[in-house]
């Protein structure tokens, strides 16, 4: 097994009164896809959060490469995050500029080098994602699926050492959703990536993983290879990889009883 490249330990995140994370404590490996499942509305897209640095928790670490995320000065958090490639969920393209800039975008910012130069990455990257010939059409030009590649191309323009995945497989038609879990499999293994990948998909997702934490109700209910998990006996672990409506992840929101709030109601 590789070296841990993100410890997590002991986390806790609250928004207002809704307990987000109550000790989570996990451990993501270098070189690895690690996937983050579990039931909608359980802070997976918040998790990537905390990893980045937008947010801070009410306690715990996040430490990544040996840093604690959260004790960094800004100008030390930037220089993690150039460290970082992130693919949001919407694929959050710049509309006004074409595809070739909005991969250029970051490699100027981050950057010294010539235009030349750059015109050359750009359309690596591009031609990684099998969009070089698109390099020059706008966002709103693009198909979904055609976003999310520019998008991944995007989040490898600084050759990062660890890309995170929002939801990347979200609202994709078949041949879309093929092609994005052959890319994210292949880029990983070719750049030797630290991959977070965080999703609900359970086929696509359980295809490429190589290691598997799956949360809810704040805690880490599953923690394993994609083969220990798919092997589970575990009531929470079955629900969720099954599909199952019954279990013990609840259909109902936490209330009050409907006779007490309709009793209530007509007192």
């Amino acid at each position: 097994m590789s070296h841990v490249f993100v410890s997590i330990r002991d986390l806790h995140f609250s928004r207002a009164d809704n307990k987000i994370f109550n000790g989570v404590s996990m451990d993501i490996h270098a070189g690895r896809i690690t996937a983050i499942m579990g039931p909608s509305g359980t802070g997976k897209t918040t998790l990537l959060k905390l990893i980045g640095g937008q947010i801070k928790p009410d306690s715990g670490e996040v430490i990544v490469d040996g840093q604690n995320v959260h004790k960094l000065k800004r100008a030390e958090l930037y220089r993690l995050r150039k460290r970082m490639g992130m693919l949001f969920q919407s694929g959050a393209l710049l509309t006004d500029i074409n595809v070739f800039d909005n991969i250029a975008y970051p490699i100027r910012e981050h950057t010294d080098l010539s235009e030349d130069l750059i015109k050359n990455l750009v359309l690596i990257k591009l031609h990684a994602v099998g969009l070089r010939g698109a390099a020059y059409l706008m966002p709103a030009e693009l198909s979904g699926g055609m976003a999310r590649r520019v998008a991944l191309a995007r989040a490898m323009a600084l050759d990062p050492e660890m890309i995170m995945y929002d939801e990347p497989f979200t609202g994709q038609d078949p041949i879309s959703l093929g092609v994005l879990v052959k890319l994210i499999r292949a880029t990983s293994d070719a750049l030797n990536l630290t991959s977070i990948l965080v999703s609900h998909d359970v086929g696509e997702t359980m295809s490429i993983a190589d290691d598997v934490k799956i949360i809810s109700q704040g805690k880490v209910i599953a923690d394993g290879s994609r083969d220990e998990i798919n092997q589970s006996d575990s009531a929470w672990v079955r629900q969720f990889i099954d599909g199952q409506a019954d279990g013990p992840v609840p259909f109902h929101y936490p209330a009050d009883t409907l006779d007490n709030e309709l009793l209530g109601a007509n007192s």
